[in-house]
């Protein structure tokens, strides 16, 4: 069983056309044989019929003017012996039949060519009965090493033939001949019509096999192509199932963190609310409850000044509160185009900083969505920020680019740089950065070294033009 599991899997793992080309060339190969075993038999038989009639008529007509009435007598006269015997040793007769018989119905040999024989009495054999049956019979062999009868050698092409005699006026069969004639001719004959019917079942099975053959290919050539388009596709598919399990994974890891980025960023706004703000505040309710605003003993003056202080805490709350909202909320940039947003968050971080950023490179029209535009803002508005934070604000610069259908945004600064292997995990900036990125489909570099720092955002613009 398990070889001829191993035989199946390698005859399945052959090509449409090896296959062909054994289970078709062997079939193809016996129908040719046993067609032209066929085709050459009939031929065969032909040929040998008519050759038989064809001598049989011959023999018959010179034969039968010399026998007499064989109805009434079944001895034949020595006169007549004698005149058979003249007649076949001489002409084309005696050169062409070695062997001579008249028989009669019940086996007797009424005359041979060997006298010895004349007079003896045997069975019928199956081809003397159909000779009685007034058909003419016909054998064509070759004379083997043991046949002793008179005048045949060994490998001697030879016609054997059993005629039926018949009565002129009647019909009736009244006695058979037969005859043994030396046939080179008609073996050459054969020869020639076995040849050319060998010749025309080979060739045409040729024919056809190299028509199917054709066929085979063609199709062999379509499916082999149809299978290896399959496959590319196959992997291509598998390739992008895998990207996109990826990047479900990422997605799904990004809104963890973004969750939890969200929950720190609550703390930290919490927190500047709680140590800024709400302390000032805080104080300002302190100060109400003072001496010199309570106490109709206080003098103006001192009321004046501590209404001062209570002002100036009031106002100091107010601003830092301005300055937590103006962190938070966005500028209108759902409307605006690439390199509007991009001069949009450059000019706000000169116009608060007082430093200046350098811009280079073509920005392409891209069809963004708001999330898109956003996070774009966002990366470059906190990318500046940390830029003025850790470096001072020297060397730096925004760079756009287009590479092979991917937007790159990158903001370098020249400061001394940083270890990106011992950035704490929990830092809000780089953090969010990271997660912004990564939220939209792109992706996010560091790289840092003692002569600047660059961060960079890259999103493949080619596949959002078109959804």
């Amino acid at each position: 069983m398990r070889t001829f599991e191993r035989l199946g899997r390698r005859w399945t793992g052959l090509s449409l056309v090896v296959q062909f080309l054994i289970a078709g060339g062997a079939v193809l190969l016996a129908a040719m044989f046993l067609a032209g075993y066929w085709v050459t038999s009939r031929i065969e038989d032909g040929v040998t019929s008519n050759a038989a009639a064809t001598t049989a008529l011959y023999v018959d007509s010179v034969i039968a003017p010399i026998l007499p009435d064989m109805r009434r007598g079944g001895a034949l006269s020595e006169s007549v012996k004698r005149a058979l015997d003249e007649t076949l040793d001489q002409g084309g007769l005696g050169d062409r039949i070695l062997l001579f018989r008249l028989w009669s119905r019940d086996g007797t040999i009424l005359y041979s060519k060997d006298a010895t024989q004349i007079g003896k009495k045997l069975p019928l054999t199956p081809d003397l009965e159909a000779a009685w049956g007034g058909r003419v019979v016909a054998r064509f062999d070759k004379a083997d090493v043991g046949d002793t009868r008179p005048g045949k050698v060994a490998g001697m092409p030879l016609m054997e033939i059993y005629n039926p005699v018949r009565e002129p006026w009647s019909g009736q069969v009244v006695a058979v001949s037969e005859f043994c004639e030396i046939a080179y001719e008609f073996q050459a004959t054969l020869t020639a019509a076995r040849l050319s019917s060998w010749l025309f079942v080979a060739g045409t099975t040729l024919a056809i096999f190299g028509l199917l053959w054709g066929i085979v290919y063609r199709g062999s050539r379509t499916i082999d192509d149809q299978r290896q388009a399959l496959q590319e596709r196959v992997a291509e598919l598998q390739r992008l199932l895998a990207q996109n399990s990826a990047l479900r994974l990422r997605v799904q890891g990004a809104s963890r963190r973004a969750a939890a980025l969200n929950e720190r960023y609550l703390r930290r706004i919490a927190a500047d609310l709680h140590d800024g703000p709400a302390q000032l505040l805080a104080l300002a309710s302190l100060r109400m409850d003072s001496r010199a605003i309570s106490s109709s003993r206080a003098g103006a003056a001192e009321r004046e000044a501590e209404v001062g202080a209570i002002k100036a805490s009031l106002d100091e709350a107010m601003r830092e509160i301005r300055d937590i909202c103006n962190g938070l909320v966005l500028p209108q940039i759902e409307t605006a185009n690439l390199a509007e947003i991009l001069s949009l968050a450059v000019s706000t971080h000169e116009q608060r900083t007082g430093t200046a950023v350098a811009m280079s490179g073509e920005v392409p029209e891209l069809g963004l969505a708001s999330s898109e535009k956003i996070s774009i803002f966002r990366f470059v508005q906190e990318a500046l920020n940390n830029a003025f934070r850790h470096a001072g604000g020297q060397g730096q610069a925004v760079k756009v680019a287009s590479v092979d259908g991917r937007l790159v945004v990158e903001v370098i600064d020249e400061g001394t740089g940083f270890d990106v292997e011992n950035v704490r995990a929990d830092r809000l900036g780089l953090a969010g950065l990271r997660e912004r990125v990564e939220s939209i489909g792109g992706d996010f570099s560091l790289a840092s070294s003692p002569e600047g720092t660059r961060v960079a955002v890259t999103l493949a613009v080619r596949e959002k033009e078109q959804t």
